[in-house]
This record gives structure tokens, C-alpha cells and sequence, in this order.
């Protein structure tokens, strides 16, 4: 038994650590208690238990049962997640611009499922400010300025940010992004609700 456990922490197999890891995680987005989940997997409490902590040695079935009752692949729950590099170079990326202003939004990070936000880079030059009409309910929108200067929030309330400067104000009433030097960058942020 203990060249079972060692062989199942060690080189080949199982990955006990991620197994407890993916276990939890996906239990806890599918709204799951611990008894629920070993009901619908047809398996012991104690053995959900032991695997959720780390320990016990999972067969096949075992790990087929529970990605059946989570309805998530097999491999999700024995593979470490790898972290996922993405990289968008300057002037990469899907671009809009503004009707009426020299205002042009980078998409750099779309939302992710899981996930409620996006992630765009923000070109803008003196001139037509972007006005924005509310988007919908809780958008809240986050703004760094980057390079230059630029009146950036609530339509009437609009605060002046230079390079380095953060502001966060609530998406889903009028809002503003007035350049006012050229070359003006900012990361955005948009939150959904």
C-alpha cells in the first residue's frame, strides 16, 4: 500500500495534490456539498473526503464517476491546470473605434468563461471626447492611465488622470473618455455585473 500512495504522489501517478485541487474547485462552482457529490458519483463520503484533502489512492472509476457527476472532462480533475500565457504586441489585437471621437479600444483579454470582465487597451488624441451611454446593470469600469492626460468617469464628474493614476466608476450611467494630450494610453477594465 505504501508503494501505492508514493506511486500515486510521485513520478506517473496519479496527481493526488491536483485531483484535491480540481475536486474542490469544481465541486464549489457546481454548488455541490460534499455529501451531494458522492451521491451522484455513487461513491463513499470518506472517499470524497480523503481525495478532497489529498489523500487515498483514486482508481479509474473513481475519477470517471466523479467527472461524470460534475460533468467535467476526466482529464480536468487529474491535470494540473497550466497557466496560460497570452500575449497581444502593440498594435495586435481586434480594434474599434469611435464614431465621433479619436478613441480607438483594444480588445486585449475577452472574458473568460467563469469570468466577468474584458480587458482593452485605450488610444486616444485631444479632440471629441468618447462619450459612452450606460451599459448594462453593475458594469463598473476601471481605468490606469498609461501615457498623457485625460478626463476619464461620470459624464458630469469627470476626474483628470495623468500617468500611473486609477479610477473606477460605475458603467452603467453616462460616462466619458476625453484625451487631452496627444498620445493618450490607458488600460480599461470593464467589470460586468
Amino acid at each position: 500500500m505504501a508503494e501505492d500512495t508514493q506511486h500515486a504522489t510521485g513520478g506517473g501517478g496519479a496527481p493526488l495534490a491536483a485531483i484535491a485541487a480540481s475536486l474542490q474547485k469544481e465541486r464549489a462552482r457546481a454548488g455541490l456539498s460534499l455529501t451531494e457529490l458522492a451521491r451522484r458519483a455513487g461513491i463513499a463520503k470518506s472517499t470524497l473526503s480523503q481525495l478532497e484533502s489529498g489523500t487515498g489512492n483514486p482508481s479509474v472509476e473513481t475519477i470517471w464517476a466523479l467527472s461524470t457527476a460534475l460533468s467535467v472532462p476526466f482529464t480536468q480533475l487529474v491535470q494540473p491546470p497550466r497557466p496560460s500565457v497570452r500575449l497581444v504586441r502593440a498594435g495586435e489585437g481586434p480594434r474599434f473605434a469611435a464614431e465621433r471621437a479619436d478613441y480607438v479600444a483594444t480588445l486585449l483579454s475577452p472574458t473568460p468563461p467563469h469570468a466577468r470582465r474584458d480587458l482593452y487597451l485605450i488610444q486616444a488624441e485631444p479632440g471629441r471626447p468618447r462619450e459612452s451611454d450606460p451599459h448594462p446593470p453593475g458594469t463598473v469600469e476601471h481605468v490606469v492611465l498609461s501615457a498623457g492626460r485625460a478626463l476619464v468617469g461620470l459624464l458630469d464628474d469627470p476626474v483628470e488622470l495623468g500617468p500611473g493614476d486609477y479610477i473606477a466608476y460605475p458603467g452603467d450611467v453616462g460616462h466619458v473618455f476625453k484625451a487631452l494630450e496627444p498620445g493618450t494610453l490607458a488600460v480599461m477594465v470593464s467589470e460586468h455585473g
